[in-house]
This record gives structure tokens, C-alpha cells and sequence, in this order.
């Protein structure tokens, strides 16, 4: 019972690093978006200490979940969560290839988070 309630609260730390940090790198890659439309250079000094922030952040990640899944769920989410970012805010669109790729990437982390019965 231990064991699955300690598992329980490392998926439980696992998710509130990966979602704070999703909120601080997804803050600063649209503050990059605004200093690319407005060319103002304290918008650019915010982004990258939004993206500071957040490597701090990952590191906390990595030690909850460990390197490969660490990287590759903040990747997926990133890449899932700027398109909506860019579709809703700055109407920008996907062609149907990168359709097809941000679906491959969904499916990728789907296949990462299933329990495995091996070790890594």
C-alpha cells in the first residue's frame, strides 16, 4: 500500500512540474511571438528569462520522472499547446503535413505513458 500510494504522489509531482513549466515556456514562447510582431527588445529580454525559468523547472522534472520521459511529455505538450496558442491568438495555420506530424507526436507520448511491464 506504500508503494502505491508513493507512486501515486511522484505522478502527482511529476504533473505539477510538467504543467508548471509548460506554463512558463509556453508564456515565453509568446512573448517571442509578440517580440517578433513588435521588434520591442524588452519583450525578447522577458521571453528568455521566461525560458531560463523554465530549464530550471525541468531540471525538477527530470528527477521526478526521469530524463527521457521528462523531455519527451514537455516536448509533446509544448508542441500540442503552442499550436493552440498560435491558432487561437496569432491565427496562424498547419498545413496537413504538420497535422499529420503534431498527430504523430500525440500518438508517440500516448505509447510512452503506457505501463510497461520491462525496465529501461
Amino acid at each position: 500500500m506504500d508503494v502505491l500510494f508513493g507512486v501515486a504522489i511522484m505522478n502527482a509531482t511529476f504533473i505539477f512540474w510538467l504543467v508548471a513549466a509548460m506554463a512558463v515556456f509556453l508564456s515565453a514562447a509568446t512573448a517571442s511571438r509578440y517580440y517578433v510582431a513588435s521588434n520591442n527588445i524588452l519583450l525578447l529580454v522577458f521571453s528568455l528569462a521566461l525560458y531560463c525559468v523554465g530549464n530550471l523547472m525541468m531540471v525538477r522534472l527530470m528527477r521526478e520522472g526521469g530524463l527521457g520521459l521528462a523531455i519527451s511529455a514537455s516536448a509533446v505538450a509544448q508542441l500540442l499547446l503552442i499550436n493552440v496558442i498560435a491558432f487561437a491568438i496569432f491565427g496562424e495555420r498547419l498545413t496537413l503535413s504538420q497535422m499529420a506530424g503534431v498527430a504523430l507526436g500525440v500518438v508517440s507520448m500516448a505509447l510512452m505513458l503506457l505501463p510497461s511491464s520491462g525496465k529501461a
